[in-house]
């Protein structure tokens, strides 16, 4: 069991814990979540120990090995299946030990400790954990130097999870990890024989793997049992419960007070307020429910829609070096209107096909045919280092607004969801959520007719993934999207593209197939398209039928949504004012303005009433469509 009591941490002066408390039992698997600048990988440090904390004691059981992802990952000359065999130390100790040792007793002692932690087994557990982060037993030989910084933080991965320990701490272990190697993870996680707290802003991550959250917010940890969804329906109904309470307590409060105000002057009354000063003194407050809203994320609707399709391509082969494509027999065309995810290793071409379709890779052969005036956005996140360091996010915009006033250029810069006091910060001091939100704006500028993302969550809290969705919801272009985040994809896409044995082909299976596929079939990833076409043939027809249901009914969905945004401005509106009427003083200073506001209050109670009734009769007509 894990024990946190009354821990406060501060960094630089800065407060990001107080007094939290919490207990999770011996092999929990908890996903930490809160937003970014919380301080949950500041809680981490204060679990290992790198960061002392101001106050309280965090308790793990004695000898209880901690384990986490290295911060600088393996650039040297050994062979990958040797780096990760090296992280279990007692082993290597050991085997070392084993052959120099002469005593027999030793001996015996060296070679029972090693059958106990299944030490002769090791070397296929070590291959089997590297293979499912994407090595194949080629590149398991291979110098880890040889690889890119991404891949050798998977090394990182796979020797923690190889070393075992009993507490696994892992930090956003999917911001370089491909969706296969995330589904892996899933899986293995879940399986885990001891205690995981893992760091993540994957909604499918935290609803597969773990079984508890600790929620850290307003500098407290707060425990729920079960996966994301039930703790985002528990949040939402205790901070239902404690809105209430709090708007009880404090019409008691004003009751009191009033009461209080009106008669501690009078002699006859003194007795009876200084009574109820004494009632108000222990009745004491309930804290507000602080709400801290995500900005939306904007994709500007395209000026023009050419007619489909806005890209074809036939026989073509694309590449870096002339004669050695990377991509062959592409046969492919994209829609006004397609929501396509390109799946597939990393490795085996997707960012490449990125590039291809926005033209920063030009085929080798083969014919690619693109609408006239297509407008492409592109974003990866390798270009959050194109961003300028020292300028801000108002004066990137301003470059491509030189003519506009300032006011237009804030207003654009808005729209990318960028904080007002954010918006002259130099680039190099925003986060990288915001840094994110900043070259998506930037990627969609032009208003384009396809807009390409290649993983753009990695530094996106749940709530900024929420909002990136609904934006490509309500975009009424093409999107090409390449994502680890499954729910990102299921959210937005109706088409699904396997990058695979150097082409590109449509997918006929849905993600739950690719998931069964990667990670419980055991075939691998080059068998992926072959075995779901076989078991799945239909369903992506199923999908391009709902996804055409879902544009035939979008007037219907748009008045829906008008008429619930009305509802929650009548409702608001009304409790406004109910305040107001609550208040005697009202009556007695100004009778006619408060009958004003009886009557104002009867019409929008009416109002509110009609527009109920009209949303009951077109969600029904919704459903049943939908459902036809």
């Amino acid at each position: 069991m894990i024990t946190i009591s009354g821990l406060t941490v501060r960094i630089a002066g800065r407060l990001l814990i107080e007094n939290a408390s919490i207990s999770l039992p011996a092999g929990a698997k908890a996903g930490l979540v809160g937003r970014n600048g919380a301080g949950k990988s500041t809680l981490f440090k204060a679990i290992t120990g790198e960061l002392s904390p101001e106050a309280g004691i965090i308790s793990i059981p004695k000898n209880a090995r901690i384990g986490q992802v290295a911060q600088e990952a393996p650039g040297t000359d050994d062979a990958l299946i040797e780096i990760v065999l090296a992280a279990d130390k007692e082993r290597a100790s050991l085997m070392k030990e084993a052959e120099t040792a002469t005593d027999p007793h030793r001996i015996a002692e060296i070679q029972t400790r090693l059958a106990d932690i299944g030490a002769h087994s090791a070397e296929a557990r070590a291959a089997a954990i590297l293979s499912g982060l994407g090595f194949d037993h080629e590149a398991q030989k291979r110098p880890a130097k040889s690889f890119s910084g991404g891949w050798r933080m998977r090394v990182a991965l796979a020797s923690v999870l190889f070393s075992e320990p009993d507490l696994l701490l892992l930090d956003e272990p999917t911001n370089y990890l491909d969706l296969e190697g995330t589904l892996w993870l899933e899986d293995y996680v879940k399986r885990y024989p001891h205690t995981v707290i893992i760091i993540s802003h994957d909604r499918d991550l935290l609803n597969e793997a773990v079984n508890s959250i600790v929620h850290l917010d307003q500098k407290k940890l707060t425990y729920y049992r079960g996966p994301y969804d039930q703790f985002e329906r528990q949040k939402a109904e205790a901070d239902e419960l404690q809105m209430k309470a709090k708007a009880k307590n404090d019409a008691a409060r004003k009751h009191l007070q009033s009461f209080i105000d009106r008669f501690r002057a009078k002699a006859t009354k003194a007795r009876q307020a200084q009574s109820r000063i004494k009632a108000l003194e222990r009745m004491g407050t309930v804290a507000a429910v602080i709400e801290d809203n995500v900005a939306p994320i904007t994709f500007p609707e395209p000026e023009k829609k050419p007619a489909s399709p806005i890209i074809a391509i036939e026989g073509a082969a694309v590449g870096y070096a002339p004669g050695n494509p990377i991509l062959k027999k592409l046969n492919l065309r994209i829609d006004t209107d397609d929501r396509i995810a390109l799946l597939g290793s990393n490795g085996n071409g997707k960012s490449t096909f990125a590039k291809f379709i926005s033209g920063r890779l030009q085929a080798e052969s083969g014919l690619v045919k693109s609408a006239p005036g297509l407008k492409i956005g592109f974003f990866a996140q390798h270009q959050l280092d194109d961003l300028v360091p020292t300028q801000s996010a108002v004066e990137h915009v301003r470059r491509l607004m030189p003519e506009q006033p300032e006011a237009r250029v804030r207003a654009r810069v808005a729209q990318m969801g960028l904080a007002t006091e954010k918006m002259d910060t130099p680039a190099k001091d925003l986060s990288g959520g915001e840094k994110a939100r900043l070259l998506m704006g930037l990627a969609a500028f032009d208003s384009p007719n396809l807009l390409i993302l290649d993983e753009p969550t990695n530094h996106l809290d749940i709530d900024s993934r929420k909002a990136l969705i609904a934006a490509l919801n309500d975009y009424s272009g093409a999107v090409i999207l390449i994502s680890h985040d499954r729910h990102l994809i299921e959210a937005t896409v109706d088409r699904l593209w396997l990058v695979n044995d150097g082409t590109v082909t449509n997918f006929d299976g849905d993600l739950e197939d690719y998931r069964a596929l990667i990670v419980q079939s055991g075939k691998g990833k080059d068998q992926a398209s072959k075995s779901a076409g076989e078991d799945s043939v239909n369903k992506a027809e199923q999908r391009k039928a709902a996804a055409d249901k879902r544009a035939s009914l979008a007037p219907l969905r748009k008045k829906i949504n008008e008429i619930e945004a009305l509802t929650k401005k009548l409702e608001t509106l009304i409790q406004a004012l109910d305040t107001e009427l609550a208040d005697p003083r009202l009556y007695e200073k100004s009778p006619a303005k408060a009958a004003e506001k009886a009557k104002a209050r009867s019409d929008a109670a009416a109002k509110l009433a009609d527009a109920e009734e009209q949303w009951l009769e077109l969600s029904a007509e919704y459903d049943e469509a939908m459902a036809g």
